[in-house]
């Protein structure tokens, strides 16, 4: 069985994620200690027992989702499981650091700290109120990309196609009047639902050039490894092992679009029959089922996850 294990991204973040993995495996504390070290802060304390308002904020919700990540898969390492065990890694948005960090290439300080200033430096790229991002449900990827390239030359702003989540759902992203009219022409184009999202910034368009650089920056100094499994960068959809390209695609990705549908694709035609979703929800495994009914998916955010993955693993 060929598997890939695939980080999640914002929005999949809860109170109390992680705390029983810490809680069960010393090496899951460590990564929770490990962030809060790097950060100069208890975010441990904000994960387990803050408010979720607070945890929601794009730089507190980056760092906190890649420690609950790290923790989930050093506690499968605890049981016996190397990261050999996968084909390719994979994460949407933020999830490709944590990717990144359990295949080896980055450091979790530094994944931590890098994560910490993408939120930041995204949140602070466009002016609140000037930015948005609407999901365009019940519409093809072609249709929905063309739907945002005609809102922005209607409007003169902003539109872009950023998250391919799976054939039914699209994520644009842009000034506000621009996005909101795409929405509009989604809806007489017959979408099943378009409907404004609660973001606080329009995430993965030309409006977070801003950020980009800042990223272009912080990456340039920090130590970035050959991951040990290939990793399927989002505005790719391949496999990149490369550390010159990974650096350099973390970078695009700022601005550029998640292409998971496609990235998923991908590995599936590259032989990867089964998908663990390493960390926080389950909301890339429902679109991962959308993009092929035939791929098995495996939560692993909790302990009794954990050992599940593990027995699945000696049945084989």
């Amino acid at each position: 069985m060929s598997r890939a294990f695939v980080f999640p991204g914002q929005g999949a973040q809860t109170i109390g994620m992680g705390k029983a993995l810490a809680e069960a495996y010393p090496a899951a504390q460590a990564v929770f200690d490990e962030v809060d070290t790097a950060l100069g802060e208890k975010l441990s304390a904000l994960i387990w027992e803050g408010d979720a308002e607070t945890l929601t904020l794009t730089q507190n919700a980056q760092p906190a989702l890649m420690a609950t990540s790290l923790a989930a898969f050093r506690a499968l390492e605890a049981e016996g499981l190397s990261i050999d065990a996968a084909t390719f890694v994979a994460g949407h948005s933020l999830g490709e650091y944590s990717a990144l960090a359990a295949a080896g290439a980055l450091s979790i300080a530094d994944t931590a700290k890098l994560l910490r200033l993408r939120g930041t430096a995204m949140q602070e790229a466009v002016p609140v109120g000037e930015g948005a991002m609407a999901a365009l449900l019940g519409l093809d990827f072609a249709t929905a990309d063309k739907l945002a390239k005609q809102a922005a030359a209607d409007t003169g702003g902003v539109c872009q196609a950023a998250n391919d989540n799976d054939p039914g759902q699209v994520v644009i992203s842009g000034h506000v009047g621009a996005v909101q009219h795409a929405v509009e022409k989604a809806r007489e184009a017959g979408a099943k639902r378009a409907v404004m999202l609660p973001v606080s910034a329009p995430f993965h368009c030309e409006l977070m050039g801003p950020a980009a650089e800042q990223m272009a920056e912080a990456l340039s100094h920090v130590d970035l490894e050959r991951p040990a499994v290939p990793l399927v960068a989002n505005v790719l959809a391949a496999g990149i092992s490369d550390p010159a390209t990974v650096r350099s695609l973390l970078v695009d990705q700022v601005t550029g679009s998640v292409r998971w549908r496609e990235s998923v694709s991908w590995m599936i035609g590259q032989g990867v029959t089964e998908f663990w979703e390493i960390g926080a929800g389950k909301a890339l495994s429902g679109m991962i089922r959308r993009i092929d009914r035939s791929a098995a998916t495996r939560p692993v955010g909790t302990p009794d996850d954990v050992k599940a993955a593990i027995e699945s693993m000696a049945e084989e």
